[in-house]
């Protein structure tokens, strides 16, 4: 590894290279709690099933400002597809390449040495800084961010800011920050009908046919008209499936998973209640599961937004634009706590693709505007 390197692309590059895909850690957890405990933070490791968890924290006092993360990725999908082997971080033209580079081993790595240069300028906190960083965002989310924030309400400790590293950026770093995410529900529907021989329409009851009409109703329902922070709420179907694989057999069952991204418009039980009402109508004979991956949250404009577009304009002159389009992050976690929360991090566009990157000098600028965030809020 050249000296050359800043400290933010060296960690990143020593980050990439374990290949921590969801929930494994793979050693990044250790190395990340080595280099906040060798500058005064006291780590707390908080492991749930095989999901490695940390909080730590410098300081007692507050306000508490913790930035966010997970050190797990996604698979690498196909090797030869890659350039360069995923985890064998490579700079070319400017760019690093390797899973995780921009979602989000570079945002935590920028993190780390925000706090190293704040706390070696001799700086005394304000209040107190604190790292929350999991290996279960990008799988099941359950013994992650969600378990630790259970720790901490458990005990009362409070998040006043938090900064998630989520890759925000379109263009150039800090042009856009998400100030909140929709809401996510999923559904299961399994519509009933009578299997029968395909020429005997009369001894059967084809699921497909009676489907119809109530999909359609719910494809054009207008669920809401959404707000000044938040498009409409969208109703997407994922899947549909029926049939043995048997061309004259009329099938017994039709199943369809579907995807509702609301706003605060809604709650989850608006939507319940309206989908059941839709289906009822048509006299359907149905199961429905629901699962809630996060209800959505906003974080109004105040000391940290304004601290964020500030620091970002102070660094590479950027007018930061406030948004909240994207999927769920674990944001859905954290903010219902009452903490002010944005996620700033390095540009999206090449996340969860092949050869993933990000510009090496916008792991600098954001290292800097990390830094810049803790002197305004803390200093």
């Amino acid at each position: 590894m050249s000296s050359a390197l800043t400290p933010t692309v060296a960690l990143t590059m020593e980050l990439i290279e374990k290949a921590s895909v969801t929930p494994d850690e793979a050693g990044c957890n250790t190395l990340l709690m080595e280099r906040l405990q060798a500058i005064g933070f006291v780590i707390e490791a908080l492991p749930f099933g095989d999901v490695h968890n940390f909080w730590a924290r410098y300081g007692t006092t507050a306000p508490l400002f913790a930035f966010a993360g997970h050190t797990d990725v996604v698979p690498a999908g196909q090797p030869e597809q890659w350039i360069s082997p995923a985890f064998v971080p490579e700079i070319r033209a400017g760019f690093l390449y390797g899973r995780g580079a921009a979602d989000m081993k570079g945002s935590i790595a920028a993190m780390i040495t925000a706090c190293e240069r704040f706390l070696a300028s001799g700086k005394t906190p304000r209040g107190s800084i604190a790292f929350l960083i999991t290996s279960d965002e990008e799988g099941s989310a359950i013994n992650g961010t969600r378990k630790v924030i259970e720790v901490l309400e458990q005990r009362n400790e409070k998040i006043d800011y938090c900064l998630v590293g989520e890759p925000s950026s379109d263009k150039q770093v800090g042009d856009t920050i998400k100030i909140g995410r929709r809401g996510s529900l999923h559904g299961k529907l399994r519509i009933h009908g009578v299997q029968g021989h395909i020429a005997y329409p009369h001894l059967a009851c084809n699921p497909i046919h009676t489907a119809m009409q109530p999909l359609d109703a719910l494809c054009n329902e207008i669920w809401d008209n959404g707000n000044d922070a938040f498009p409409p709420t969208s109703f997407q179907i994922s899947n549909i499936h029926a049939g043995t694989g048997t061309d004259n057999v009329i099938p017994g069952d039709l199943d369809i998973t579907f995807n509702f991204r609301f706003s605060t418009v809604l709650t989850e039980e608006n939507i319940k209640q309206r989908t059941h009402a839709i289906l009822d109508a048509h006299d359907l004979r149905y199961t429905l599961q629901w699962q809630l991956s996060g209800n959505p949250f906003l974080t109004e404009k105040g000391t940290l937004i304004d601290v964020a577009a500030a620091s970002i304009r102070d660094i590479n002159g950027v007018e930061t634009l406030c948004s909240t389009s994207g999927g769920t992050s674990d944001g859905r976690f954290i903010a219902p706590t009452g903490a002010q929360l944005i996620e700033l991090g390095p540009c999206n566009a090449t996340i969860h693709k092949v050869n993933e990157q990000v510009r090496v000098t916008d792991l600098e600028d954001l290292t800097r505007i990390y830094e810049r965030i803790l002197e305004h809020l803390l200093a």
